[in-house]
């Protein structure tokens, strides 16, 4: 089937794009509470499931024997801007497992803000492992290595223990089962699986609310929960759609975007998970999208609500920064999670 329109792009009075996607809304029993377009369809998770996959790293206790802070546990879930914090973070999380730089498997990457990029230049120096935006996630991969007392070498192969832990957790999760026919690899190096956004969105309903998990994986995922909401920067970086939202709402919604237009989420106090994926892969309306539903789903106060209301609603810029149109949710996108949701 073809997925509909959820969001238009204008330039002047006229719409010049459009962006079509997906988007799944369920309980942690897996009921779906809304669906837009084709949420059976498998669709590789990317780096919006870092949460998920970091599971392993707090439930074996690895966390602990390597005494990671909130920010820590935080930057492995991150797809983090290679800022001097995050990257001095990593290695400090290297440096707690007996490691270096060196055993990074993600390969180097520059940093996302010009800025950041321009003091490696000045300083005559070149991106690392460190500045790869998923530097912190493999960096607790490398820990649990180390925990567990396997190899460290090959850590990012399917066939490795780390991975096949973290594959594991995933088909728990989402009780989906994850073959090599629907495997491929991440830009990071690591093994990424394909699943219908229904069993994305149920999986990250019971990680907000620990509906349906064992006592110690529902503490694991709390634990890795606070430490995303303590610590938002480290989960990206400044002036990022995920660490912008998870300030402003202060515990009330999780938030972490994948690369090719995906978005998960865990909404705790109304016991649902959002995954949704723009089929275009452009981060500029998945963000949309994401801001549209967290706007349909909560009551919000004024901060809460001036926040969303440039997320939904972005202004397309010209090179001289006046304003030539928007990026919107379409109406009928609008229609449909309202219905879904019961508003008006």
């Amino acid at each position: 089937m073809d997925n509909p329109a959820l969001v238009d792009v204008t330039r002047g009075n006229l719409t010049e794009s459009i962006h079509r996607g997906s988007v799944a809304i369920a309980d942690a029993a897996g009921k779906l509470v809304c669906g837009i377009g084709d949420v059976e369809a498998r669709v590789f998770p990317r780096s919006a499931i870092k949460a998920l996959q970091a599971l392993p790293l707090v439930e074996s206790g690895a966390a602990d024997a390597l005494d990671l802070s909130d920010a820590e546990l935080a930057l492995a879930c991150a797809s983090h801007s290679g800022e001097e914090v995050h990257a001095n973070a990593a290695r400090v999380m290297l440096m707690k497992a007996g490691l270096t730089e060196d055993a990074l498997e993600c390969g180097p990457q520059w940093p996302h803000r010009m800025e950041d990029a321009a003091k490696l230049i000045l300083a005559d120096e070149t991106p690392c492992g460190l500045h790869n935006n998923c530097s912190g996630k493999h960096a607790g991969f490398l820990g649990l290595a180390k925990v567990m007392g396997v190899a460290t070498r090959g850590y990012v192969d399917p066939s490795h223990p780390v991975q096949q832990e973290v594959r594991l957790v995933m088909e728990q999760l989402t009780g989906e089962t994850l073959s090599e026919d629907v495997c491929g690899t991440d830009g990071c190096s690591i093994p990424t699986y394909a699943s219908p956004l229904r069993s994305f969105a149920k999986a990250f309903a019971a990680f907000g609310t620990g509906e349906g998990l064992e006592p110690l994986r529902a503490e694991a995922a709390e634990r890795i929960f606070d430490a995303c909401i303590n610590e938002p920067y480290m989960v990206a970086g400044a002036g990022r759609f995920c660490t912008r939202v998870m300030e402003g709402f202060r515990g009330r919604v999780f938030v972490k975007t994948g690369a090719e237009g995906v978005f998960c989420a865990s909404i705790p106090e109304l016991g649902f998970g959002v995954a949704l994926k723009c089929d275009d892969g452009a981060t500029r309306a998945s963000e949309v999208m994401m801001a549209t539903v967290l706007e349909a789903m909560l009551e919000l106060n004024d901060d809460e609500a001036s926040l969303l209301d440039g997320l939904v609603n972005p202004p397309v810029l010209t090179r001289r920064g006046s304003q030539a149109g928007h990026i919107r949710p379409k109406q009928d996108f609008l229609s449909a999670l309202k219905a879904a949701l019961g508003r008006r």
